[in-house]
């Protein structure tokens, strides 16, 4: 499968072996920035899920069960700006792991970075969905 974002405020994965579409949500209410599969879900625990990004400001995570929508976390919120990129990272709880030394990482470790209009780039923990750290420093 692949999976991908618009200004129609739509994902769509695609069937990439036989060229059709097979699944549409339409949740967000402004355009789709950023779209990826959770590579920690499908390698764990061999689901489907999506993360998109959108101006609408807002970071929803959805869970392609069976080709049935259904919200697995629910969403992330960068409070009055919009969302232009977003990436999934795993960081693992042991001692040379530079982020746990400044206390960034909690929970499973498994994380969304998001960087937003407001400047910043956040860190956000999935398993919670509890924000965790931001960076400042951007002008623009």
């Amino acid at each position: 499968f692949i999976c991908s974002g618009s200004s129609d405020n739509r994902v769509c994965v695609w069937d990439v072996d036989n060229n059709k579409q097979i699944q549409s949500f339409n949740d967000h209410l402004s355009y789709v920035m950023c779209v990826k599969f959770s590579s920690y879900h499908y390698h764990n625990h061999r689901q489907y899920i999506i993360c998109s990004s959108s101006w609408d400001k807002t970071i929803r995570i959805t869970n392609m069960d069976h080709m049935t929508k259904q919200f697995v976390y629910g969403m992330l919120k960068h409070q009055n700006h919009y969302i232009f990129s977003m990436d999934m990272k795993i960081f693992n709880n042991d001692n040379n792991n530079k982020m746990n030394n400044i206390g960034v990482i909690g929970g499973n470790g498994y994380t969304i970075c998001s960087g937003s209009s407001d400047r910043t780039i956040r860190i956000w923990d999935i398993e919670t969905t509890k924000q965790l750290n931001v960076f400042k420093g951007h002008e623009n």
